[in-house]
């Protein structure tokens, strides 16, 4: 059993990298913090309802707040028995320190990408109106211009509003200070594992299994 932490900046390629390790160790969760969210405030828990009374005020929720939605997550028997791969959490420092209050976990996998490259990934996706397939500009075109490949409707390259030099820059920015304390953090522990993400889809099962060290 494994206990996991996907680490990397955004567009690092967490997602994929979490379908592959799903690929070689079948039964592990993979819990992401915007799913754990999404799950408290749709089902009007106590916790959900106390973060929508400061999304409500347009604040952000507080780490206590969202250190105890983890908690209840990993603390369900699914996780308990079969391991996890978390996602999105923990992103500060004192997060850390209460994870593993919660629970010693084995590794936390960082996953490095050039600035160039995470910007060709987020600058240049889009999708389909239609059916919601996803493309890219740069890295995964439609195969006949202008035509989802899923679906055959007629696409067009169009960038969300968030999806902009500016805003990316300023969210790199974020991540590399609030990365560094926590990166040490488990480097220290003897938890740290770096892992090129440039091309995570060419790992093979094997590649997988010594990453994650089993």
């Amino acid at each position: 059993m494994k206990k996991l932490i996907l680490f990397g900046p955004p567009g690092a390629g967490k997602g994929t990298f979490s379908s592959q390790i799903k690929k070689v160790v079948t039964e592990i969760v993979h819990i992401s913090t915007g799913d754990i969210f999404r799950e408290n405030l749709k089902n009007e828990t106590p916790l959900g309802l106390k973060a929508k009374s400061y999304m409500d005020k347009g604040e952000l929720v507080p780490d206590e707040v969202v250190i105890d939605m983890v908690r209840d997550r990993l603390n369900k028997e699914d996780a308990k028995k079969s391991g996890f791969i978390l996602d999105g959490f923990p992103r500060t420092l004192h997060q850390a320190e209460a994870l593993s209050e919660i629970t010693e976990v084995d590794l936390l996998l960082l996953l490095q990408v050039s600035r160039d490259i995470i910007f060709k990934r987020i600058l240049g996706r889009y999708s389909c109106n239609n059916c919601g397939e996803i493309y890219n500009k740069y890295t995964l075109p439609t195969k006949v211009e202008g035509i989802c490949d899923k679906c055959g409707a007629e696409i067009k390259f169009e960038q969300r509003s968030d999806d902009n030099e500016e805003t990316l820059k300023s969210r790199l920015d974020a991540y590399e200070k609030n990365a560094k304390p926590l990166i040490k953090y488990y480097k220290k522990r003897g938890k740290l594992k770096k892992v090129d993400a440039t091309d995570t889809l060419s790992f093979t099962d094997d590649d997988i299994k010594q990453i994650i060290g089993i």
